[in-house]
């Protein structure tokens, strides 16, 4: 890759902060003082934040948070040397910082991601690098190392910069913002079509879109779903029909909390999650840095497999993946004399408008829960948000997948045999991921 030659200097981070009042400097040398920050998981955050504050949809937050973690990811790596690579194979500059190279790549990814945010981020950056420079200040340059702080975290920032570009590059051209004829599924028995007052199936563009370590979308496609003429059917269909509906349902008080936080950004949940355990356990940068790269890259991969699939068997007249919104009050033309129309049944919490199988939030849980227990052990304790919502705190990511998935079915929006299905898949491209990409290299 060219050498972009961006650099910044120590007189300019001073001077943006200057900007933001002696409170916030304050802030800084309080917390440069304290102890080393870990850039990985403090970029994260900010991640999560912007993800927040610009209310992103869930169904393109995964592509998001996988740029964002490549472009950390090889920045870091590409310095301290451990794993193979995601994109950038190119060499670092001699002496560059590794930490600043984090917080260059990741504020230079999400500027272009979310150019609206410019100017929040813009305090971030400065902050972060002022903390940068305060502790390599205090401490003076590590044994060995000849060059003063400032030359190498100008080097570290212009590497960090040049690897986001490269990697914003490589997915301008990935397929998610092309445009495709609008999709409508059809009206066979049991195909889906859209559940009024949507008119055709949304984020279509994940199904088209390259995948970052899978060979292709269609590398793990799921199998066909259940007929309507199975006793799995059956049974989906029924539990559907009474723990789903809006009013009169089965559900307990809890269940019914869940389903609307559970309907919240997957990529805000486990990236929370993620960040709140690596911080109770101390976990390193850098083992931080390859933690949070596989879980961002093993979810969008997930997103792309699911949306493929969602589109095939979405256009097959024979394929199951109607939802429950649409099949409980048509369940007299489903041929199953086992299933009983409903025609005022409502769902608990609203229906969005793409195919019913394979499901996205549960293979989202299946993919993020698979990442942090090949990690963690399962009992950790973190908080997750929802706009809205009242924040859950948890003790187990077991505990917090399996509501994730129950809760699909107790918003009326998913059958339990898919939202089974969905999770297995999750799990085994997360699996993939974390054995295919980013391997330990041989000292």
């Amino acid at each position: 890759m060219k050498r972009s030659g961006c650099i910044v200097s120590r007189l300019a981070v001073l001077g943006t902060l200057a900007l933001l009042g002696p409170a916030r400097v304050e802030s800084q040398e309080a917390s440069a003082s304290s102890g080393r920050v870990n850039q990985v998981l403090e970029w994260n955050q900010i991640f999560i934040d912007t993800l927040v504050a610009t209310n992103t949809a869930n169904s393109s937050s995964q592509r998001l948070g996988a740029i964002v973690h490549t472009a950390i990811f090889d920045a870091y790596n590409s310095i301290d040397r451990r794993f193979t690579p995601v994109f950038v194979h190119s060499a670092a500059p001699t002496d560059a910082s590794a930490r600043a190279a984090v917080i260059a790549a990741a504020y230079t990814a999400l500027v272009g991601l979310f150019p609206s945010q410019q100017p929040t981020l813009d305090v971030s950056y400065a902050a972060s690098l002022a903390n940068l420079i305060d502790h390599c200040d205090h401490r003076g340059p590590p044994p060995g190392r000849r060059r003063p702080c400032a030359t190498r975290i100008e080097r570290g920032v212009a590497w960090g910069s040049e690897v986001a570009h490269a990697v914003l590059g490589w997915r301008a051209n990935d397929g998610f913002s092309l445009s495709y004829p609008p999709f409508v599924g059809g009206t066979a028995v049991g195909q889906w079509r859209p559940v009024p007052p949507a008119t055709s199936m949304s984020a279509q563009g994940l199904a088209f879109t390259d995948p970052f370590v899978l060979v292709s979308n269609t590398q793990f496609q799921p199998e066909p779903p259940r007929g309507l003429h199975t006793s799995r059917y059956t049974r989906d269909f029924d539990t559907v029909t009474s723990l789903g509906r809006k009013t009169g349902s089965s559900r307990t008080d809890d269940q019914t909390a869940l389903a609307p936080f559970w309907e919240g950004n997957a990529s805000v949940h486990w990236n929370q999650a993620a960040n709140q355990i690596a911080r109770a356990n101390a976990l390193s940068i850098a083992d931080s840095n390859r933690l949070l790269a596989v879980l961002n890259i093993a979810m969008a991969d997930t997103a792309f497999t699911v949306w493929s699939a969602k589109r095939y068997y979405g256009a097959s007249p024979f394929a199951v993946t109607w939802r429950p919104a649409t099949s409980i009050p048509l369940a007299d033309t489903d041929g199953n004399p086992e299933t009983a129309p409903d025609p005022g049944w409502v769902p608990l919490v609203t229906t969005p408008s793409h195919p019913e199988y394979p499901a996205g939030h549960p293979s989202q849980n299946g993919a993020a829960a698979t990442v942090l227990l090949a990690h963690f052990h399962r009992r950790q304790t973190f908080t997750l948000t929802t706009n809205g919502q009242p924040s859950r705190t948890y003790t187990s990511i077991t505990q917090a997948r399996s509501d994730g998935n129950n809760a699909r079915v107790w918003g009326g929006m998913h059958y339990p045999s898919t939202v089974a299905v969905s999770d297995r898949l999750g799990e085994a491209i997360a699996e993939y991921v974390n054995e295919h990409s980013m391997t330990r290299l041989r000292r």
